[in-house]
């Protein structure tokens, strides 16, 4: 999300922008995990900033290997938390792991969801699923989690608190979006008083729905339409009643992003100055973002030419499933292609790669 809105944002050129990225939550994410951190001290905005988990402590230094540092253009990670109302924020795991390339030309950048179920090592925790590494270690230990199956080195990081979306989307008067499969919320019904209540029980360990009589689920049905805040963040958190379970969310998620960012860059919103305002606010309170030594304004004018247009939606594994099943539990596994698709982001190749497996692109709409 950081990187849509960011790009969105970095078309307002003439506006002042110190005013708007104060209202940005800054930590200190990626620690010895960023691009050339070593010997480096670590400069954010706000030095007092806590970090964004309150797990274990900071990991030692990735160790990146010789010459990762080179690679060309610049990649982000972004982590989306969605934790149960029962859970700790701070220990929850990672719900939407993406993966932005900015090309070096700075002229496109590709997002990249990674399965949150994907059997990865998780340095100084044995193997597990990917979403685990945010719970064991904060984002630092995610980041380096990713960049050993990746190979790709971060220069920025973000958090996004899911639940803020729906603010983001009011903010800007809600977003068009196009829905590809018929998809039931097990979040959001109505009893028979029409009283909004969830319609399913998930039933853990696995969270499977267990449909609660009485209730009527929402439904998403195929189209395209105007989405509220509630609807859109209710959609984008679908998986379990869907076909294509886990890929088809990751998809409606990234779908989502560019809504947004074709919303933020709208004369709607940015020849607005208080709805643009509004907007920021929004993305201030449910974004956290480490620019790796870089202030926010570097990043808008390194992303200045990138608009909504320029955004290129990847799936892993081409959105087919990969799973394997060890001690009782299911895991992803990434396929060969995708190795091909991580190795295309080392070399700033991914436009081809994208010419050569047109079915691994992500429609917006």
């Amino acid at each position: 999300m950081s990187a849509a809105v960011v790009v969105s944002l970095a078309l307002a050129g003439t506006l002042t922008w110190q005013h708007y990225v104060g209202q940005v939550n800054q930590a200190d994410l990626l620690g010895d995990t960023g691009r050339d951190r070593a010997g480096r001290p670590r400069q954010i905005d706000i030095l007092s900033a806590p970090r964004a988990s309150a797990g274990a402590s900071a990991m030692p230094s990735a160790g990146h290997p010789a010459g990762i540092d080179a690679e060309p253009g610049r990649n982000i990670l972004l982590v989306g938390l969605d934790a149960r109302p029962e859970e700790d924020r701070a220990t929850s795991r990672a719900d939407t792991v993406i993966v932005v390339h900015v090309t070096a030309a700075g002229d496109r950048a590709y997002l990249v969801s990674l399965p949150r179920d994907t059997r990865v090592a998780i340095p100084g925790h044995g193997t597990d699923k990917l979403n685990a590494a945010f719970a064991f270690g904060g984002f630092e230990l995610l980041a380096q989690t990713v960049q050993k199956i990746t190979g790709l080195v971060f220069d920025a990081g973000a958090i996004i608190d899911f639940a803020g979306l729906r603010k983001v989307v009011d903010a800007v008067g809600g977003v068009e979006l196009c829905v590809d499969e018929e998809t039931t919320s097990v979040h959001v019904g109505w009893d028979a008083n029409g009283k909004e209540t969830a319609p399913f029980r998930l039933i853990p360990p696995s969270f499977r729905p267990e449909r609660i009589a009485g209730v009527r689920p929402q439904v998403y049905h195929v189209g395209c339409r105007h989405f509220a805040g509630w609807e859109a963040l209710d959609y984008v958190r679908q998986r379990e009643l869907i076909p294509d379970g886990d890929y088809g969310r990751q998809r409606h998620q990234q779908q989502l992003l560019r809504a947004l960012a074709e919303k933020i860059t709208s004369a709607g919103v940015l020849a607005n100055p208080i709805a643009l305002n509004r907007a920021i606010g929004a993305v201030g309170d449910s974004l956290t973002f480490d620019g790796n030594g870089a202030s926010i304004t570097d990043w808008i004018v390194r992303l200045r030419a990138i608009g909504p247009d320029d955004l290129t939606l990847l799936r892993t594994n081409g959105g087919q499933f990969h799973t394997e099943q060890r001690d009782g539990r299911d895991y992803e596994h990434l396929d060969e292609t995708t190795g091909e698709l991580f190795a295309a982001a080392r070399a700033d190749r991914l436009d081809g790669f994208a010419a050569r497996h047109p079915d691994w692109v992500i429609h917006a709409n």
